[in-house]
Formats: structure tokens, C-alpha cells, sequence
């Protein structure tokens, strides 16, 4: 909910608003390739992880490029992943998680490529809200 009232208040601060697709389709299309991206991160099978990061990634700023395009998005969604990779990478090292075969320091390298994807996604929402 948070991240959802912080992308319109930055778009207010910044004095650009919002004015790419501003309709309740775009947002529920991005909620679906969302949950693709979400999906794919689970059920692919790729040779390595480099290759399955690498790939996420690529989808992620293709969900940002079709449904957003601000440069206020971005840094907010970079920043969201940063932020809560940091905060996983916390909990997992506290024992609270654990994953099985980590690959990034405590953690699965497409962790942060899932947290950018939703922090865009909630950020859609968000705007769409607060219209």
C-alpha cells in the first residue's frame, strides 16, 4: 500500500504527472504480465541462473517500458528492489527464510528483477487510484 502512495506523491513532487495509458485495462494487463513474469520465475527451466536472471530482467523493463515509461517509475522501482533485496538479504541471514540453493550472496539473484516487476505493477495501481 505504501509503495502504491508513494508513486503518485513522487509524480506530484516531481511535477510530472502520470500521462501514459491511464485506464483500468492497462493496469489489469500489467497486473497479468506481472503474475506471467512472476510465474516464469517458478516454472522455467533455464541452464543456469545467469540466463534466468538476465531473462527476468529483460521482461522487467519490458513491463516498465509498456506500462509506465517515467523516469520517476523507474527510480522508484529500481530503488524498491534495492530496498527489499537488502531486506530479504536481512531476514534470510537472521534465519527468519532460507532458500535451498542461494546464488546471490543469501539469496536467488531473480529476487530482485520480481521485486522491480511489482513495484511497478503496484505503482500502476496506485496511480490509477489516486486519478
Amino acid at each position: 500500500a505504501v509503495v502504491g502512495l508513494l508513486y503518485p506523491c513522487i509524480d506530484s513532487h516531481l511535477g510530472e504527472p502520470h500521462k501514459f495509458k491511464r485506464e483500468w485495462a492497462s493496469v489489469m494487463r500489467c497486473i497479468a504480465v506481472f503474475v506471467g513474469i512472476n510465474h516464469a520465475s517458478a516454472k522455467l527451466d533455464f541452464a543456469n541462473n545467469v540466463q534466468l536472471s538476465l531473462t527476468l530482467a529483460a521482461l522487467s523493463l519490458g513491463l516498465w517500458w509498456t506500462f509506465d515509461r517515467s523516469r520517476s517509475g523507474l527510480g522508484l522501482g529500481i530503488t524498491i528492489a534495492f530496498v527489499a533485496t537488502l531486506i530479504t538479504q536481512f531476514l534470510v541471514y537472521n534465519g527468519v527464510y532460507q532458500y535451498t540453493s542461494p546464488d546471490f550472496l543469501y539469496i536467488r539473484s531473480w529476487l530482485p528483477c520480481i521485486f522491480f516487476s511489482g513495484g511497478v505493477t503496484v505503482g500502476n495501481i496506485g496511480r490509477q487510484l489516486a486519478m
